[in-house]
């Protein structure tokens, strides 16, 4: 597959080798020109990335047109604020037949739209059949590292799930499929805010029962708060 991954921090970077050792032909966007350029001639991502060798058959653009034209696949690993700025750069025609998949957590902040709602938002015509999500417990530095990882994608039609499945899945990153975008992308944003709960615990110097109670209380809140809001029970 001819696949684009907008967004070179430590995320896309990760995913972006991934998909090229998967053996997908594989563009990085990168929306400074000069951090581009350094990525190029380096071929690491020192900011967000590390010790991690970018490999050199990886195409590496800060040109939004020419990394978005004639994909099969895009990868949104813009941070979520800023996602709808960058989206709204690419030519609604030349992604008339590509499957979009955001791997950005969390919820816009002026429009309380999740990601996939803010893609559907921004190209109205497009099929909703087309537009995806992968969400999960997935630290870059993990998974570029191929420590074993799970995670979800979703979509509206189980054909694309399957797709954006097959395009991910290796032996160290599992990928289930779910047809429950809306739970998938709520869970994976909820359980942000846990997360700095159990963060603030530690900090405060309070043990594991605290911490056990937040998150258990925090599933249920989760739980709660996302079948009201249309998910399903058993995401």
């Amino acid at each position: 597959m001819k696949i684009s991954v907008l967004g070179a921090g430590g995320w896309g970077t990760t995913l972006a080798i991934l998909l090229h050792y998967n053996g997908h032909n594989v563009t990085l966007w990168e929306y400074k020109k000069s951090y581009a350029r350094h990525l190029l001639k380096k071929r690491i991502n020192t900011d967000y990335l590390p010790g991690i060798k970018i490999p050199k058959e990886i195409l590496i653009s800060s040109d939004i047109e020419e990394s978005s034209d004639d994909k099969n696949l895009i990868v949104l690993a813009v941070p979520s604020q800023f996602l709808r700025d960058v989206i709204k750069k690419i030519n609604y025609h030349a992604i008339e037949d590509t499957i979009l998949v955001s791997v950005s957590k969390g919820i816009e902040k002026t429009t309380l739209m999740t990601m996939s709602q803010m893609l559907k938002d921004v190209f109205p015509h497009i099929n909703e059949n087309q537009i995806g999500v992968i969400s999960g417990p997935s630290h870059a530095e993990e998974v570029s590292q191929m420590v074993p990882t799970a995670v979800v994608a979703a979509s509206i039609d189980i054909e694309t799930s399957k797709a954006i499945q097959a395009a991910f899945m290796t032996s160290y990153f599992r990928v289930y499929a779910s047809t429950d975008i809306l739970g998938v992308e709520l869970g994976g944003a909820f359980k942000n805010i846990i997360a700095i709960g159990a963060g603030i615990i530690d900090g405060a110097g309070f043990g594991d029962n605290t911490k056990a109670a937040i998150m258990t209380r925090g599933v249920a809140e989760i739980s709660r708060l996302g079948l009201a809001m249309g998910a399903r029970p058993e995401t």
